[in-house]
């Protein structure tokens, strides 16, 4: 593997202990997921369904691209103790793949004839997330050294003032492309004015394009990438079936109800982020009791978050639904309620994926990542050109519950049938089939 020259590291910041790490990505998780979703509310509040579909179209086209060109490089930077690259390594890498993935979404809004508000808000959108993964590689240098007040402060800040300044841009002039475009500034002005000088406290913020550097981390990185693209398009494809076969103003109510899925997941993953090591060193050692009483007791969480949600949905659906968006929102909570209880499946799915990573299960991820897509894809033909959104939130259903037996068996076949001796990772039964 190519071997990088180190730099000398500048004046660096001191780490934090794990407790306040922790706290401080739990609070930025959290606080960045709850603007992203005010984002809709203020969306549906100040403009339209339509609007809310074509802003959700636009990160649901975008999402897929940008997760298989970032080659999750923060998670490979960030665990790269050996220091086999240098951060400019990195940066270059994300420029080019950030250059193919415009490409990309370009090609794909341009050749299927949308209309020129959509495409516009599409390629605003992809800028917007362009810059978002330039400051994703500062994070990955943040979170190596320890630094993730620096990564909950950064998205504490883009989240509120995006939210401050979309809502304002909005309402004074009713576009959906001028406030993208504010969305993308605000974010570009994070990135230079907060993420590239914390960047500098350790290192010079020049990308460095050396092609056997970049080679040997695409090999790296590329099947991590893939996992995370089916995993958005897996989570997108009822929004695509909607847009196409219904219109973008039915996917504007689906979207927004699905959301609130989403804020919950929020609490998940900083949950799963914060366990994962002590799973991690429970399996390592062959201790499976704990690892699989862990298991069981974060899998329990997830079921009472789950539970709490639909129950909230079953009584209080319409109520919530005018509240936070408006009377529209409200014709539809039946299907709120559906939507619901597939966010109750996925809780406790997710959680099962942090056991999964915890013993280093990686290689099969890709092929569980193929059954999910697939399965959506046959479920969204059969259900959404008939029963629309309600066949959307069946999709939803179907789709979670799939995720949960697939993790499910490979979490017993790691507890029960993987023997402890063949934990060596590069020997491992998981590394060898998985």
């Amino acid at each position: 593997m190519f071997k990088a020259k180190k730099i000398e590291k500048k004046d660096s910041l001191k780490p934090l202990s794990l407790r306040k790490n922790i706290s401080w990505t739990f609070m930025g998780n959290i606080i960045y997921a709850g603007c992203q979703w005010g984002m809709l509310v203020v969306l549906a509040k100040l403009g339209s369904p339509e609007m809310v579909g074509r802003f959700a179209l636009a990160l649901a086209i975008t999402a897929p691209v940008m997760m298989l060109t970032n080659l999750q490089l923060r998670g490979v930077q960030a665990t790269d103790t050996k220091e086999l690259y240098q951060f400019g390594d990195y940066l270059g890498l994300r420029l080019i793949t950030s250059m193919l993935a415009f490409f990309i979404v370009a090609v794909v809004v341009l050749l299927t004839n949308r209309v020129l508000e959509t495409i516009f808000v599409v390629l605003i959108m992809c800028m917007a997330k362009i810059i978002e993964s330039i400051s994703d590689i500062v994070f990955g240098l943040m979170q190596k050294n320890e630094c993730m007040d620096r990564i909950a402060m950064s998205m504490i800040f883009k989240g509120v003032i995006s939210l401050l300044v979309l809502g304002i841009v909005v309402w004074i002039t009713s576009s959906l492309v001028v406030g993208t475009l504010a969305l993308a500034l605000v974010w570009f002005a994070v990135l230079v004015f907060y993420d590239v000088k914390n960047a500098q406290r350790f290192t010079t913020f020049r990308p460095i394009i050396h092609y056997p550097a970049i080679k040997s981390m695409v090999k790296l990185s590329l099947p991590l990438g893939i996992v995370l693209m089916m995993g958005s398009l897996n989570t997108n494809i009822p929004r695509y079936f909607i847009e196409f076969y219904i219109d973008e103003e039915t996917l504007g109510y689906f979207a927004a109800m699905a959301y609130l899925i989403v804020a919950g997941n929020s609490v998940i993953s900083a949950l799963g982020q914060s366990a994962t090591p002590k799973l991690a060193k429970y399996y390592a050692y062959g201790n499976r009791k704990s690892f699989e009483k862990l298991i069981l007791k974060m899998v329990g969480i997830g079921i009472i978050m789950g539970v709490i949600g639909l129950g909230v949905a079953i009584i209080f659906g319409n109520e919530l639904l005018t509240l936070l968006y408006s009377e529209d929102y409200a014709k539809y909570s039946d299907v709120f309620v559906l939507v619901m209880l597939a966010g109750a499946i996925n809780y406790a799915g997710s959680f099962l994926g942090y056991g999964m990573t915890a013993a280093r299960c990686f290689k099969i991820q890709p092929f569980l990542g193929s059954i999910w897509v697939i399965s959506s894809l046959v479920v969204s033909f059969l259900l959404i050109p008939s029963y629309g959104m309600r066949g959307a939130a069946y999709v939803l259903i179907v789709s979670s519950c799939v995720q949960l037996v697939t993790k499910t068996l490979v979490v017993v076949y790691l507890i029960y049938i993987r023997k402890a001796d063949n934990y060596v990772i590069k020997n491992s039964v998981c590394n060898l089939i998985f």
